[in-house]
């Protein structure tokens, strides 16, 4: 398995998603109704496509999952760049995180940070922050399932990709339990050929995740939460004529 999206319930997808293609420099792969999708590359790293999805009514509650953005030595030019794309400062409300708080078009949390020495090829990208009950259980689950690597960190429990380039997972203490609302922001993994999604589903359970089942009709994907609450999808693996 290995991790391939990180998925934005929108009002206006296609509104969001150039917003994030531009200010992180995504190469486009598909605008149209169903939704909007944008490929970040890492060369010799992973891959992240983000996809922006329709909905009518993204949650409003505490945001779970947010993205850390690299602003190099001089983050406050990430920060200008984001306001001139469509971004704002959030009014009244405490960082649960390090860096530059600021909120895209349609309120979704993001931070910017200086990057690390010991990182040097993460991107654009810094961090993928996901809030946890248990931030060293959930990392240990996550590294399972993505396939990335434990590594030492003086902050929080941290995953890395088998490169070592691109940007980072990191988990952190949460500031509130989950409620029954779905996450606006959440991840889909992949499986990989030969992956026996029954058995799939079984190790999760296992390792303390749980399968949803939503009335959603007919879905190629199925749907899980991690330890935590937090949802994400398995999706199939991928047909031997795709490239």
């Amino acid at each position: 398995m290995e991790l391939e999206n990180i998925v934005f319930d929108a009002l206006d997808p296609r509104l969001l998603g150039m917003f994030w293609q531009d200010l992180l420099g995504c190469s486009l792969l598909t605008d149209s109704a169903e939704g909007f999708e944008t490929r970040l590359f890492i060369e010799n790293g992973p891959t992240l496509d983000f996809c922006f999805q329709p909905v009518e009514h993204p949650a409003a509650e505490h945001q779970r999952i947010r993205l850390r953005l690299n602003g190099g030595s001089v983050p406050e030019s990430v920060m200008t760049t984001a306001l001139g794309l469509g971004a704002s400062r959030p009014v009244n409300e405490e960082s649960c995180e390090p860096g530059l708080d600021l909120r895209d078009p349609q309120d979704n949390a993001f931070g910017i940070a200086e990057e690390s020495s010991d990182q040097p090829t993460s991107g654009a990208v810094a961090a993928i922050t996901i809030e946890s009950a248990s931030p060293a259980r959930d990392a240990e689950f996550w590294a399972w399932l993505s396939g990335w690597d434990q590594m030492k960190s003086g902050t929080s429990p941290t995953l890395q990709h088998p490169s070592g380039r691109g940007f980072r997972m990191e988990f952190i203490e949460q500031r509130s339990a989950k409620s029954a609302s779905k996450n606006r922001i959440h991840l889909d993994v992949r499986l990989s050929p030969g992956d026996d999604p029954d058995r799939v589903a079984a190790e999760i359970t296992t390792r303390g995740g749980a399968e949803l089942h939503p009335d959603w009709g007919t879905l190629p994907w199925r749907v899980y939460q991690d330890p935590s609450g937090n949802e994400f999808c398995v999706l199939p693996a991928p047909s031997r004529s795709k490239e």
